[in-house]
């Protein structure tokens, strides 16, 4: 089964290339940086088609990955499993029983990478979300805009194009993962991101620099200048930026991999520590009563963005500069 559904379902190495995506970078080593993410992702995407059981396919990418990259990995895997999930439903269960093992350390980022399936099979939006925790079920939205940003990017990104399925508050998260995806279109570059976003509505900037932020402490590969650049290209929308910066924060410890490119990135664009940045998030919480208590959702904006907003609200209020 498993190599029929790499034969079916395989996605090659080289289609998350810069060269074969067409995207723009200045810098051979962020050029290099960043397709390293591509090809990691694709690794756990084709471990995951060919690897039969959550905790041998856990044992698979912690072997074969590297500590710094092996989120990008469980990203994949989400995506795959996902899939084998809704192509396969005499077989459910598989993208549950990884998060509920190995996955439950990679939470974010697997949720992240199960959106991905949105991209490749036309099926109703609720019916691949409906089986996610009420929280993190938003985050597979955002890997959605991050496929579409990446794979398409002239039409969500030039053309800003949001797929007609998706209404309401799905349309903010999607534009959160096409602000992520500008990371790898524009080569990390914060003039070109800034000239995309500015060129989008007011109303989508914010969940844009949102993504950057994310993008920018997890996936890294540049310097204090670049993030500092990055900071007064994002102007008002910075507490998005620092937002997006703290979820990375806090998905990288909640995994114990945080990198110098984190570290980094949370001491110019939020000035803390990683830990302080991620601590932002568990502050934000809006019962205060940590993980476990995400879940719940309340009246017409979700739980996941009031979240979000706590959060923007701290940056803006304690007011960091780089």
């Amino acid at each position: 089964m498993g190599k029929v559904s790499r034969r079916v379902l395989g996605i090659a190495p080289q289609e998350t290339s810069f060269a074969r995506r067409g995207f723009r970078c200045d810098s051979d080593a962020v050029r290099e940086r960043l397709e390293e993410v591509g090809r990691c992702f694709v690794h756990g995407y084709l471990r995951a088609l060919e690897t039969d059981g959550a905790e041998a396919l856990g044992a698979r990418l912690e072997a074969e990955v590297a500590r710094d990259d092996r989120g990008f990995a469980y990203e994949g895997a989400g995506m795959a499993l996902a899939l084998l999930d809704l192509l396969t439903p005499w077989r459910r269960g598989r993208l549950r029983r990884f998060l509920a093992g190995p996955g439950q350390a990679h939470v974010y980022i697997v949720h992240i990478g199960a959106g991905w399936a949105l991209a490749r099979l036309p099926i109703p939006v609720e019916r691949l979300l409906g089986s996610f925790d009420p929280m993190f079920r938003w985050l597979a939205l955002d890997g959605y805009g991050f496929h579409q940003g990446f794979f398409h990017w002239p039409q969500a990104v030039l053309r800003q194009q949001v797929p007609r399925r998706l209404s309401g508050y799905a349309r903010r998260v999607f534009d959160q993962g096409v602000g992520r995806s500008l990371w790898f279109v524009e080569g990390a570059d914060p003039g070109r991101i800034a000239a995309d976003v500015r060129a989008f509505p007011a109303a989508r900037r914010p969940d844009l620099w949102s993504g950057v932020g994310l993008a920018c402490a997890y996936a890294g590969g540049v310097d204090r200048g670049t993030l500092s650049a990055l900071c007064l290209a994002a102007g008002p929308d910075r507490p998005a930026l620092a937002q997006g910066v703290a979820f990375a924060a806090k998905a990288r410890l909640w995994a114990g991999n945080p990198t110098p490119g984190t570290a980094l990135a949370c001491a110019v664009v939020c000035g803390m520590t990683v830990e302080q940045t991620a601590a932002v998030t568990d502050r934000a919480m809006p019962d205060g009563t940590g993980m476990a208590g995400m879940a719940a959702g309340a009246g017409e904006v979700p739980q996941f963005e009031r979240w979000r907003r706590r959060i923007q609200q701290q940056f803006s209020s304690e007011g960091a500069t780089p």
